[in-house]
Formats: C-alpha cells, sequence, structure tokens
C-alpha cells in the first residue's frame, strides 16, 4: 500500500512566480542536429527489433509517469538497479533557455531507481512507440538513447525499455552538487514551462505512487527556497 504523501516545500504558486519566454529556437550543439521522419522510423526499427518477443514494457522514472507519451494496458512499480534518477541532460530550449539552461532528468549510471514499468498494447506496439520515441528523441544523435534494462517488480523480472544518458554526451553534465542543480533547476525556463514545474510534477507523482526518492525530496525544498529568494511572493514578476 502506497504511504501517505508528505507535504511538499515547493507548490503551484512557486512554479506561478517563474517567468514565461517564448522559444529560443533549436539549440546549435556542434554535431547535432533536428531529428526527422527517417530517423524517427530507423530509431523505432531498431528498439522493436531487439524487444522481448512477449510483451513490451516501458520503464518510467520522470515525465512519463506524470505525462505518459502512450497507451497502456497495465503498470507495476518496478525498481532499476545500478541506475538512478539525475538531473544531468542539458536543456537549453524547453525547460531552460541559453541564458538560464535547464537540466532534464535521465537515468544516470549508479545506485538503484524505483519507477513505474507501463505495458504497451499487444496489437498497437509500433504506433505507440512511435509517438514515445518522438517525443524523447528531437536531436540526432540522441544523449539519452532507449536501451533494454532488467527492472524487479513484486511479480518478478521484466526487460523494459529506459533512456539512460550517454556520460560521453556533450550534453551530459555530472559532478553537481544537490545545492548547484538547485540552483540551476529554480532559475531555468524555456517555451515548454519551467524546471520547477517538472521538479513539482515528479516529485509529486512520485509521493503519490509511495516512491520516496531522498534525492528528489531534498531538491524540490531546495528549489523552493531559491525561487522564494528570487521571486518573493508579494513582488509582481
Amino acid at each position: 500500500m502506497p504511504l501517505k504523501p508528505r507535504a511538499l516545500h515547493l507548490t503551484a504558486d512557486h512554479v506561478a512566480r517563474i517567468p514565461s519566454i517564448e522559444d529560443p529556437g533549436m539549440p546549435d550543439y556542434p554535431g547535432v542536429r533536428p531529428a526527422t521522419d527517417a530517423d524517427y522510423d530507423a530509431e523505432v526499427a531498431r528498439i522493436m527489433d531487439t524487444a522481448p518477443r512477449d510483451e513490451f514494457w516501458v520503464f518510467a522514472y520522470g515525465s512519463l509517469i506524470w505525462n505518459p507519451a502512450t497507451e497502456f494496458d497495465r503498470e507495476k512499480i518496478a525498481v532499476a538497479s545500478g541506475w538512478h534518477r539525475n538531473f544531468c541532460l542539458l536543456d537549453r530550449r524547453y525547460r531552460g533557455n541559453p541564458n538560464n539552461p535547464g537540466l532534464m532528468l535521465c537515468l544516470d549510471r549508479g545506485g538503484t531507481c524505483r519507477g513505474v514499468a507501463y505495458r504497451l498494447p499487444a496489437g498497437r506496439i509500433r504506433e505507440n512507440l512511435d509517438r514515445l520515441i518522438r517525443r524523447e528523441m528531437s536531436m540526432v544523435p540522441s544523449a539519452f538513447p532507449g536501451r533494454w534494462i532488467s527492472v524487479a517488480t513484486e511479480t518478478g523480472p521484466l526487460r523494459a525499455l529506459a533512456f539512460i544518458i550517454k556520460r560521453d554526451d556533450l550534453r551530459y553534465v555530472g559532478g553537481l552538487s544537490l545545492a548547484e542543480r538547485a540552483d540551476r533547476l529554480a532559475a531555468a525556463h524555456g517555451w515548454k514551462g519551467s524546471m520547477a514545474e517538472y521538479v513539482l510534477s515528479t516529485v509529486r507523482k512520485l509521493e503519490e505512487l509511495g516512491i520516496h526518492d531522498r534525492n528528489l525530496w531534498k531538491l524540490q525544498q531546495l528549489v523552493a527556497e531559491r525561487i522564494d529568494a528570487a521571486y518573493p511572493a508579494d513582488r509582481e514578476v
């Protein structure tokens, strides 16, 4: 049974204080280009060719938990050993901008991650996978390509598709303390919203599921404190 959700420090009021921004356009990363339909088709084919033959599961650890990109007909709490959630992917467009880059959440090496495994409907796997890839892979090469990992559930182990950061990618940001990450997350905002909104949505949904991530819990508190300092509640923005 999920534990009772705790009261968050970070709230919708904090998120509302972050200013909006127009789309700054596709970032210019060396050796990286926007993905095309052909790229999406190739990635879907690659994943389908390596997929388990019985069921197709996706391991969700961040935004896919609170905003799934696909249909699913079953879900299970799942644990990925050897991986952890990490705000480590540089973002200068979606929830960040050139002046205040964001840090998107990815799976990174080391530790343990509790999340949710979603099963795609058997008769609609390819179309749902296409929707998922189009959401997750806006640029080529991807900094966090899909790969198959083992996850544990209460009914036994599964092979699930997960999106894992490549540490040798130029967009990988490693070695930051929680405080340094909070500095960036509190300030970053892009045309799809703020990093504060992303943090809030993720932690709130995890708490609803009874998944208590110690680092994320501390991060949401630190982000709230920084927004209070930068955008006092009684000051118009």
